[in-house]
Formats: C-alpha cells, sequence, structure tokens
C-alpha cells in the first residue's frame, strides 16, 4: 500500500475518519468534522459489532463485566483487521483476535479465550452447511462397519470446565472434553465426555477404520491387560453414539 502522504487527499482523509473511529482515543478527529456528528459516527459502527459480538459471547460479557468486556471490544474493533464484510462472522473473527493477537492483561481470567471458543463453537455448528460424502446405512454393524460420524460435530479439549463457568463461580483448571453437534431436528447438543470417548471419535472420523479396528487400536494404546473388555465396552457406546445422533450409521456398501 502507498504511504499515506502519496495518497490522494480524498484517500488521506478516508484513513483519518476511519482510523479515528477506530480507536478516537489515539487518532484526532478529521478537520471540518462535527464533534457531535464524529460521536454518533463513532457510537454506531462501535455499538453494532458489540451486539453481533453480545449475541454470541453472553456468558463472557457476564464474566467481564461491563468494563473488561467494553475494554476487550474496544481493542478488538481498533487492532484487528477482518478477512471478511459479512456481519455474521464477525464472531469469528474475534475468536481469531483473541488466538492470534490479544496479550491479557493480569486482571483478565486465564480462561477467557477457552471460554469464548466454547461459546463461539455453537454458532459454527448452527450456521454449518457440512454434509456427508458417502452413503450410510443407518442400521450397519458399527462393529464390522465403518462408522460414520455426524458431518456436524466438533470434539473439543479444554484445559478449563467451560461449560461450568459463571459469573461469581470459582473455577479450577482441570482437563475437559467435551462432544457438540447439531442433531436431527437442527438443535446444538452439548455434552461432557471422557478420553476414551474423545479418542474414539478422532479415530473414526476419517472414515476408514471399522469400530473394532478403531477399539482395538485403543486397547493398544492404552495397553488394557482385558481387550475384549474394551471392545465389548466400545460396543455399547458406539450403540449410544448412533442413538444419540452423533454417530449416523456405517459407510454403505
Amino acid at each position: 500500500m502507498s504511504e499515506p502522504s502519496a495518497l490522494p487527499e480524498f484517500q488521506r482523509y478516508q484513513l483519518a475518519f476511519a482510523a479515528h473511529i477506530r480507536d478516537p482515543q489515539a487518532h484526532p478527529r478529521p478537520a471540518g468534522v462535527a464533534a457531535r456528528r464524529m460521536k454518533v459516527y463513532n457510537a454506531i459502527l462501535f455499538n453494532n459489532v458489540e451486539s453481533f459480538l453480545l449475541s454470541c459471547f453472553p456468558v463472557l460479557r457476564q464474566v467481564l463485566g461491563a468494563r473488561k468486556w467494553t475494554r476487550l471490544v474496544r481493542a478488538f474493533f481498533s487492532t484487528h483487521r477482518s478477512r471478511t464484510p459479512y456481519f455474521r462472522q464477525i464472531p469469528d473473527e474475534f475468536v481469531q483476535f483473541l488466538q492470534n493477537e490479544w496479550t491479557p492483561a493480569q486482571d483478565y481470567p486465564p480462561f477467557t479465550l477457552a471460554l469464548a471458543h466454547y461459546e463461539w463453537i455453537e454458532l459454527v455448528l448452527s450456521v454449518s452447511n457440512r454434509s456427508i460424502a458417502c452413503g450410510v446405512d443407518a442400521q450397519g454393524d458399527l462393529l464390522d462397519g465403518v462408522p460414520v460420524l455426524n458431518p456436524v460435530l466438533a470434539n473439543l479439549r479444554y484445559d478449563w470446565p467451560v461449560q461450568r463457568i459463571a459469573p461469581r463461580r470459582k473455577i479450577q483448571p482441570a482437563e475437559t472434553w467435551l462432544l457438540v453437534f447439531r442433531d436431527a431436528a437442527d438443535r446444538v447438543q452439548f455434552s461432557e465426555i471422557n478420553a476414551f470417548t474423545a479418542r474414539l471419535l478422532t479415530l473414526l472420523e476419517p472414515g476408514t477404520l471399522s469400530g473394532r479396528a478403531a477399539l482395538a487400536s485403543l486397547a493398544a494404546e492404552s495397553r488394557h491387560p482385558d481387550p475384549a473388555l474394551i471392545l465389548q465396552a466400545g460396543a455399547a457406546l458406539l450403540a449410544d453414539l448412533r442413538a444419540r445422533g452423533v454417530i449416523l450409521g456405517t459407510r454403505a456398501a
């Protein structure tokens, strides 16, 4: 991009106008614009962005409180350069900002990013248009067939029990696995799972292993003294996951 001094005057004006809207404290109001009118622009644009974030991150807003929340949104608004023009994707950009650009101050809780990601994933799955690329036998044998996972699913691990975070509730770090998926009624479902279930889903996700092979791999990884017990428990787990809509069936022949 050209140096500002080399740009035409109207472009320099536009850049100054946008810079002031992004961060009024750091960039002076362009000459010739009434303070009252400039204040209206500032408020409308910032409030619009904040409203889209509030709809996606209500718990984060409650946990942080008004002052810290506004400071965080202002940092996002003033420094992040979004790659999309769509308002619906503002929460996506906010999570990217927290992951890659934000350096949290000491007065922010250490689970801020984890909580934001947890709230954001519901939006991601609710609007997902992912579909299955193969035929599915809904009644197929989950042990000897290749299980097909729900395509709108997230198998997540956090260092915090994000599903229990709430204002004024003391939370200690804890390794947490969560399964989030969209069911047949288009409702996003959340459930806490254990490391065994999370690993099984990871093995099944590529769609290349039979249920039996995935469970045998799990037994070998864990060096379990009774692989038959893993197979028995795993068969029951696979059936439960199908009943809940996490597994849709097996790959059709």
